[in-house]
């Protein structure tokens, strides 16, 4: 992507508060009169976190790309606890000014209790001394899942040069649950410029296999000053030449990986990968790769069920815009927004390119429908990172969050003396069906206005109230925990939902890339996906959330399996949480 920075606006310094905690929000626009969707709670949550990017004034490509967040259930007790990836110092400071802390990674632990009535009470407290966890690396993304199968969700961090991967080691004999620092003996290292990374079981023999995507191949000794038309040092752009290609790790099933790049095909092509996401794209059963680039073409690697991978992306019509052009993707996800049952594609881009969207017309053949449906224009002035598809408003459809922050001068706050004049607020789009999408960020809240630097985002259900909350990860900032509010924002009856947890194996761990098909009653049936991929460098509920309008009435839930067999339930509950397990529903042929 293309930064426009000069070095002169750029201080060694925190947040305007000058303190870790969460800066007070000051929306540029004046609130709506309506109760707001979403709610900023992070500090009465006690989710004091603030990101420090290390900026010492060399204009370090790193700093402004940090960083991501995860939403996962480390203690089993089924709610969802929040791992935030920290940044740090970063390269060596020839000014001689002070070093901003070494922080580190935190998590932290949902107290969640729900009371009479169904009055929830959450609390967030700092588990990360408690549960080991040490940091050894200027931190970018987090993937989660359990890669060896003993039913508690290990991490993997990616970062600037090296990894790590967090074995969840569960409970000892105190009740304690601890992780450990598994990447030496695992064989997951990853010694390049990581950012997002997946866990999904590309062979389905069972076990989470990993796949992490490389950004540039950088170092500080090697990197070179970049200047603007002024002659005023500048952010270097991504160029293709410095692209590192990403690592596909093969899970050996014996707390081991076995690097595949090469021999999966992944190798042949790659780019200056930011965004990355496993799903069936092409309906045969299998998890396929879409890999989103930095002004590069993006890959769809679609699974040829012997070990290999092959790009179709420019055949399928997902690599470049319907302009034919490259774009400067960063987040992305994958969703069936148009409820015709397969995975449609978005990604967010650099201001001036607005987000994309690509309709999946179920034959492998892909439709940039980014204007049509009314998502491209107005996101046209924002550079996006963190997005997915999230029903916000339970009504049955797929909407669409975006978190954004530039990557280019913003003039105004150059004037107003900002040290890190890159803020932007946020957008949500609501889904109004026949393909449609407006606008509806004036209605969400405070803290969509709020100027930031926005970069991952991690959805989930914090409260377990059938609500998807956001978590953002703001860069050089405080976090951000956007709680959903719609059912007291939205005016008319109450809507449904269904929550369901699927588990595969003994003890059992979340079935990624399994997919529910739930009927209705004279209604269409609604797909969705467990995953816990997709948006920038960062970690979702894997839990499936479905929203089911004002009608509270479920047929059948068909669960189509990783390993391809299907399953049904029938007599699901509306309004609550139900865990289906591998092996306990009827047989579909």
């Amino acid at each position: 992507m293309r930064r426009r920075i000069s070095a002169r606006l750029l201080l060694l310094a925190l947040p305007a508060t000058g303190a870790l905690g969460a800066a007070p929000l000051s929306p540029v626009a004046p609130p709506p009169s309506s109760p707001a969707l979403f709610v900023e709670r992070a500090h009465e949550l006690g989710l004091d976190f603030t990101h420090v990017n290390g900026m010492t004034g060399q204009l370090y490509m790193p700093e402004i790309m940090g960083a991501g967040v995860a939403v996962f259930d480390y203690d089993n007790d089924g709610d969802l606890d929040v791992f935030v990836v920290q940044g740090g110092p970063l390269g060596p400071d020839t000014a001689g000014r002070p070093r901003p802390p070494a922080l580190g990674n935190r998590l932290y632990r949902n107290e969640l209790k729900i009371g009479p009535g169904g009055k929830r009470e959450m609390r967030f407290t700092d588990v990360t001394a408690a549960a080991g966890i040490t940091t050894s690396c200027y931190g970018m993304g987090v993937a989660a899942g359990d890669f060896n199968n003993d039913g508690w969700t290990d991490l993997y961090v990616t970062g600037l040069g090296c990894s790590q991967l967090l074995r969840n080691n569960g409970p000892d004999s105190a009740g304690n649950i601890t992780f450990t620092d598994v990447t030496k003996e695992s064989g997951t290292a990853n010694p390049h410029w990581g950012v997002s990374a997946t866990f999904f079981d590309y062979d389905r023999d069972g076990w989470l296999d990993l796949y992490v995507g490389n950004y540039l191949n950088f170092s500080f000794a090697a990197a070179k000053p970049c200047r603007t038309a002024a002659g005023e040092r500048d952010y270097c752009g991504p160029v293709a030449a410095d692209a590192v290609p990403g690592r596909l790790f093969h899970n050996r099933g014996d707390g081991t990986f076995e690097d595949v790049t090469a021999r999966s095909g992944l190798a042949a092509e790659y780019g200056p990968a930011l965004g990355a996401v496993a799903a069936d794209f092409d309906g045969d059963g299998w998890p396929d790769l879409y890999v989103a680039n930095d002004e590069t073409a993006n890959q769809l690697w679609i699974n040829q069920r012997n070990g290999t991978f092959r790009n179709v992306a420019l055949l399928a019509g997902c690599a470049v815009s319907g302009e034919g052009r490259p774009q400067a993707s960063m987040g992305v996800d994958a969703g069936d927004y148009d409820g015709d049952g397969d995975e449609d594609l978005v990604m967010d881009n650099l201001t001036g390119e607005g987000d994309t969207l690509y309709r999946n017309d179920g034959n492998l053949v892909f439709e940039d429908v980014s204007i049509a449906s009314g998502v491209g224009l107005p996101s046209r002035q924002l550079t996006g990172f963190g997005a997915a598809w999230i029903d916000y408003d339970d009504d049955s459809r797929l909407d669409l969050l975006v978190v954004n922050g530039a990557v280019k001068v913003i003039e105004a706050q150059v004037r107003a003396g900002d040290p890190l004049p890159l803020k932007q607020g946020k957008q949500l789009f609501h889904n109004l069906g026949g393909g449609r999408f407006e606008e509806v960020t004036a209605r969400a809240g405070p803290a969509f206005a709020l100027p930031e630097v926005s970069r991952g985002a991690a959805f989930g259900d914090l409260d377990n109230d059938g609500f998807e909350d956001v978590v953002v990860s703001n860069n050089n900032g405080p976090l951000r925990v956007l709680m959903n509010d719609a059912t007291h924002a939205l005016p008319g009856p109450a809507r449904h939902w269904v929550g369901l947890r699927l588990l595969t194996g003994k003890p059992g761990r979340d079935a990624l890339g399994a997919r529910v098909e739930l009927e209705r009653p004279g209604l269409p049936a609604l797909w969705r996906r467990a995953r816990a991929d997709g948006s920038y460098a960062s970690a979702n509920d894997p839990r499936v959330l479905v929203g089911l309008g004002e009608r509270a009435e479920i047929g059948r839930v068909v669960v189509h399996w990783p390993d391809g067999h299907a399953e049904e339930w029938r007599g699901i509950a509306a309004d609550a949480y139900t865990t289906l397990r591998e092996g306990t529903g009827t047989a579909v042929r």
